[in-house]
């Protein structure tokens, strides 16, 4: 069996191929990292972010583009503020962070701000670790601008870079997420606060990562707090607001649905031979290149995917109920397509002493009554037609 490092740099190749001969590996955000955790079951999503695949060029190559990330000018207005939330050495961010978490501790009148610069992801992330150990042990206030974290996500580093990480006096560490909406009197959007919520919990977790190495040689791992400070312009202003987050749930759900990930090594090993996910490869290729691996679609993926368009019109051309939603097919247990569900609605296929097929024939039979007449029998395809029909003549 060869050493781990053997393996490790035996995916690395792999993956890179899968990427295409000369194509970078396009980093793995939190934003990513938290949709991907969100559904744990796609291979397809694992594989591809796991690899590095862009995957909005790889959509628009297969034909089904989707509009994704922000505008030039929200990008624009998010790092202006950003940069004056950070202004003088972070003395307004330090002073929000007193303020909304750590009001009985010192203020921060004087700050540590440490360079952070270093040779690629892997040197950030080793200069990120130091910084907060001599941060930790100076017992003072210290600001981590951008610092970078590494995390293992299915058997492949994923390098994080939050806005900004702060080591309180007493040696705690706090995730602070700045975002460009707005908190109009105190309240935010709760779903934005939310999407916020989940990407700082990822960070969360980096963080506690980085502690427990920290922690090897003997001394106490530093304690990574699980409130973190969110940062948005107050109003219709330029001024910073914020609150405090409890991200304690979207933590323990995170690190469970991580765990979870089927380990990129096994997804590789089922791919036919010379698979690639390059744009530039013929889309008849490319195509079946990405049916290889298995999807796990949902509606909820159009808000969190760039190839949910694609997976969608599979689903749909596949007839699979994953599109109308994780709810409906929770719900429809072992019927997997709608030709399953209409079969067992019509009595025409499945166990009457199945709770869903029993559900679906009395709703049909509620149907058929609502729309006229008291059948003693669920209706078959000519007459759910039929009703159809009646039915839509009467909304005209």
């Amino acid at each position: 069996m060869p050493p781990p490092r053997t393996r490790g740099t035996a995916l690395r190749h792999q993956l890179a191929e899968l990427r295409g001969p000369g194509v970078p590996a396009r980093a793995l955000d939190a934003r990513a990292l938290a949709a991907l955790a969100a559904n744990p079951g796609c291979r397809r999503r694992a594989l591809l972010d796991g690899a590095g695949v862009d995957k909005t060029a790889l959509a628009g190559a297969l034909g089904a583009p989707a509009a994704f990330g922000q505008s030039q000018f929200a990008l624009t207005r998010g790092n202006a503020f950003e940069a004056r939330v950070k202004a003088d050495g972070g003395a307004e961010l330090l002073r929000l962070v007193h303020q909304r978490l750590d009001a009985g501790a010192e203020p921060p009148r004087e700050a540590r701000v440490p360079d952070l610069t270093a040779v690629g992801p892997e040197g950030r992330a080793a200069r990120t670790a130091l910084a907060l150990r001599e941060a930790t042990e100076a017992r003072a206030w210290a600001l981590l601008d951008h610092p970078m974290l590494a995390l293992d996500v299915a058997g492949s580093p994923a390098f994080l870079e939050p806005d900004a990480v702060v080591v309180h006096p007493d040696g705690t560490w706090t995730v602070v997420e700045i975002k460009s909406f707005p908190m109009l009197d105190g309240c935010a959007d709760p779903a934005k606060v939310g999407a916020a919520a989940r990407q700082a919990a990822v960070y969360v977790l980096a963080l506690e990562d980085v502690a427990a190495r920290l922690g090897q040689d003997g001394t106490p791992a530093p304690r990574v707090r699980h409130r973190v400070l969110l940062v948005c312009p107050k109003d219709f202003s330029n001024l910073p607001a914020a609150r405090a987050v409890d991200v304690r749930k979207q933590r323990a759900v995170t690190a469970r649905q991580l765990t979870r990930l089927t380990r990129l090594q096994d997804i590789v090993d089922l791919l036919p031979e010379g698979a690639c996910f390059s744009p530039d490869l013929p889309r008849e290729g490319l195509t079946a290149a990405v049916e290889a691996v298995p999807a796990a679609y949902a509606p909820e993926c159009l808000a969190a995917c760039e190839l949910a368009f694609h997976c969608r019109s599979r689903a749909r051309a596949q007839g699979a109920v994953t599109a109308l939603g994780r709810s409906a097919r929770a719900e429809l247990g072992g019927l997997t397509t709608v030709d399953d569900v209409l079969a067992a609605a019509h009595g025409e296929a499945g166990d009457p002493d199945d709770p869903a097929v029993a559900a679906l024939r009395r709703a049909a039979l509620l149907r058929a009554e609502a729309l006229g007449g008291h059948p003693r029998r669920p209706p078959g395809p000519r007459e759910a037609a039929r009703a159809d029909a009646r039915e839509g003549a009467a909304c005209r």
